[in-house]
């Protein structure tokens, strides 16, 4: 059940940077805090989710 949680938040912080890429290219993104919020968001997704797949195996050998 984590590692299915944690792929899906990967999956979520790929749509939010593949959106910041989209809206930034079509867009007039100028608001330097939307940027720095998605940024912070995706990232924090990301490591949580990378953390929550890990193997636990590897650790311990």
């Amino acid at each position: 059940m984590k590692k299915e949680f944690g792929k899906w938040l990967m999956d979520i912080a790929k749509y939010m940077i593949t959106a910041l890429l989209l809206s930034s290219a079509f867009g007039d993104m100028e608001n330097p805090w939307v940027i720095m919020s998605v940024i912070i968001a995706s990232a924090a997704t990301l490591v949580t989710g990378l953390w929550l797949i890990r193997n636990k195996k590897e650790k311990e050998e």
